[in-house]
């Protein structure tokens, strides 16, 4: 594995659109891409229990989560022909309706991109260690499991 500094995912408080406009823009001077794939988790307002939820509290073990980011990561590069990969996902209370999860692979063809993109977002669902508490409108609240 290649020694590369493990980039911080983390970000306080929901993705803003902004943030995303910028991170797409960015790209645009990159022309040995011709495909990008995005996937935006968004938090719900599920009914749980008679409950609407209202928001969702995530939290992580920051060093354990990043190291399996970095493994993923790795991972999908050795496996997909990408030429950029970029994860940023939420800590803290984010509300419904807000971005929690904001993934993006760049690569020459669309194909890959996908691939790569829906690969990465079923790990980080299923292997990083990042929990999510549902808070519903009346402040209780349940753990949330990923599905």
């Amino acid at each position: 594995m290649n020694e590369k500094k493990m980039k911080d995912i983390f970000m306080d408080g929901p993705i803003p659109a902004g943030f995303i406009a910028d991170s797409i823009q960015k790209h645009s001077t990159k022309t040995n891409i011709g495909a990008h794939s995005i996937f935006l988790g968004q938090v719900r307002a599920d009914e749980l229990l008679d409950r609407k939820v209202a928001a969702i509290d995530y939290t992580t073990y920051k060093e354990m989560a990043l190291e399996k980011m970095h493994e993923i990561r790795e991972s999908i590069f050795a496996k997909y022909e990408l030429t950029c990969m970029h994860v940023h996902h939420s800590l803290g209370t984010i509300n419904a309706g807000e971005v929690c999860l904001f993934v993006f692979t760049s690569s020459k063809h669309r194909k890959t991109a996908m691939d790569a993109c829906e690969e990465v977002v079923e790990l980080i669902k299923v292997e990083l260690p990042v929990w999510g508490k549902e808070i519903f409108e009346d402040d209780s609240y349940t753990w949330k499991t990923n599905k």
